[in-house]
């Protein structure tokens, strides 16, 4: 599986973005997830979803973003709301066959910036 991601860039504190992470090989059963790494900070959990729809979010990220997977496209996506300079980061796709365990398949990440 190899994981490719874009739209990242620069926004505006308040602004919006959407990520797209776009799978080569199967992914239909996969869990798929966003992370994210901000300088100095470990890696951290923003959102992932099951094959059936289920997602898990960051509290951080509650009511503001949204996870969701095209099955036929292989691809998810993050639509990023509201977004605060505390979201800047690299973010990262991954991919796992378990929901209790970490991801087998990462993406190269896309960098996301948010000014005040």
């Amino acid at each position: 599986v190899q994981l490719v991601e874009s739209g990242g860039g620069l926004v505006q504190a308040g602004g919006s973005l959407r990520l797209s992470c776009a799978a080569s090989g199967n992914i239909f059963n996969n869990v798929m997830g966003w992370y994210r790494q901000a300088p100095g900070k470990q890696r951290e959990l923003v959102a992932r979803i099951t094959s059936g729809g289920g997602t898990e979010y960051a509290d951080s990220v509650k009511g503001r973003f949204t996870i969701s997977r095209d099955n036929a496209k292989n691809t998810i996506y993050l639509q990023m709301n509201s977004l605060q300079p505390e979201d800047t980061a690299v973010y990262y796709c991954a991919s796992g066959s378990s929901w209790y365990r970490a991801p087998d398949y990462w993406g190269q990440g896309t960098q996301v910036t948010v000014s005040s």
